[in-house]
């Protein structure tokens, strides 16, 4: 009998993919829930009951969040990465590093074939894909919501009758939750110019307190990393998780998304990323004391090819070890504390302080004095540095 894993996340499509796979395709089907900091304790255990209730030979729970920050996050965070300047590729990240252990596990327990249950019209279809055929080339990929192009109605009926009964009832939203940010999709981001109502961000369950107006947070980084939050030393990704619920309370990191996607068509989604904006911001400022102008400008270019390249599912792309390499000998110097002021609905950096920060040098002291060369010394520069227009406007004519 063939043995097929399929990517399970317990919701209609791939409880839809199990039973198919199972009943019309008779094969031996096993699932895998890959977390990546986005499910609770709960959120697992019910994962793991539905699985059981559509009668998988086996299923597992593989943790990966911290190889999401170790393989993913770390390089997003070194290079100030913000998809289009506005969004931190939340799902973008999580689905390689998905993809990657579902490949692995699909090698460990000698699947014949793999699944995940992506429709026709999205990137995550684009993004396993791709790595299953790196990864796992001669596992053929079935993929039943995509070819068969079903109907919700149509995925219940099936279900119930082969006995499989749930609560399908269909949310105004679509929600991806995740550790560097949680998506939302609904019938607002159809459009280009509907805002998303507040009570469809998820901090709308927490209420602004009244009688607070700003709460400071001072973050740390050792060498480009997140080591400590107000003082108080703790793993980069503890870090993250406390971030997300200081950002939370004061509505932090809401904001739309409208981009291309892999497959060429316009997109819009709205996304709430707390801990991903503020590590962000508050590393780019940073940076910008303790980096030269020239590491910057390259970072900012680099930035965009390592974006892109993570957005379309090409983790795996050589390129991008390349990239993070030139990243990590930046970070050397990245040394210091940010400290931010939140307040309702938005966040600012107030300053940092650095051991490294070239802002204190000994040469000068901006628009005051300086140590490191004179008058003559700055007008020699800019005779130099007018030349090449110079020429080309005694060449085309002045007025050009």
């Amino acid at each position: 009998m063939n043995k097929v894993l399929l990517a399970f996340s317990g919701g209609l499509d791939t409880s839809y993919c199990a039973r198919y796979l199972s009943v019309d395709m008779g094969m031996e089907v096993h699932t895998v829930l890959v977390d990546t900091g986005g499910f609770s304790a709960q959120d697992i255990e019910n994962i793991a009951s539905r699985a059981s209730s559509c009668g998988v030979a086996s299923h597992v729970t593989l943790d990966r969040t911290q190889e999401l920050f170790d393989s993913v996050l770390r390089y997003c965070i070194a290079g100030n990465v913000l998809k289009n300047g506005t969004y931190p590729l939340s799902v973008s990240a999580e689905r390689v590093v998905q993809a990657i252990a579902i490949a692995q596990h699909a090698r460990a327990i000698e699947a014949t074939h793999i699944a995940h249950g992506s429709t026709g019209a999205g990137n995550d279809q684009i993004r396993f894909d791709v790595i299953f055929r790196i990864l796992c080339p001669e596992l053929p990929v079935i993929t039943p919501v995509r070819d068969k192009k079903l109907s919700r109605d149509e995925e219940i009926a099936y279900l119930a009758q082969h006995g499989v009964e749930g609560d399908w009832t269909k949310s105004a939203y679509s929600i991806n939750q995740g550790i560097w940010g949680t998506t939302v999709g609904g019938r607002e981001t159809l459009t280009s110019h509907e805002p998303l109502p507040n009570d469809a961000w998820p901090s709308s369950a927490c209420e602004l307190d009244p009688d607070k107006t700003t709460e400071r947070v001072a973050i740390t980084f050792e060498k480009g990393l997140p080591t400590a939050l107000n003082g108080a030393l703790m793993e980069p990704l503890d870090v993250i998780r406390r971030l997300n619920e200081i950002g939370s309370r004061w509505h932090i990191g809401r904001d739309m998304h409208i981009g291309d996607t892999i497959l060429g068509i316009k997109g819009r989604v709205a996304f709430e990323a707390p801990a991903a904006l503020m590590t962000i911001k508050a590393h780019h400022a940073l940076e910008k004391h303790t980096l030269t102008k020239w590491q910057l400008m390259l970072k900012d270019q680099l930035s965009l090819w390592y974006g892109q390249l993570l957005h379309e599912g090409q983790f795996l792309e050589p390129a991008l070890r390349d990239i993070e390499a030139f990243f990590r000998t930046t970070q050397e110097a990245v040394s210091g504390t940010v400290t931010l002021q939140c307040s309702a609905n938005s966040f600012s950096i107030l300053g940092v302080e650095s051991l490294n920060d070239l802002m204190k040098s000994s040469f000068a002291t901006y628009g005051e004095e300086n140590k490191a060369w004179d008058g003559a010394d700055a007008r020699g520069f800019a005779t130099i540095n007018a030349i090449s227009t110079t020429l080309w406007r005694s060449v085309h004519g002045e007025g050009q």
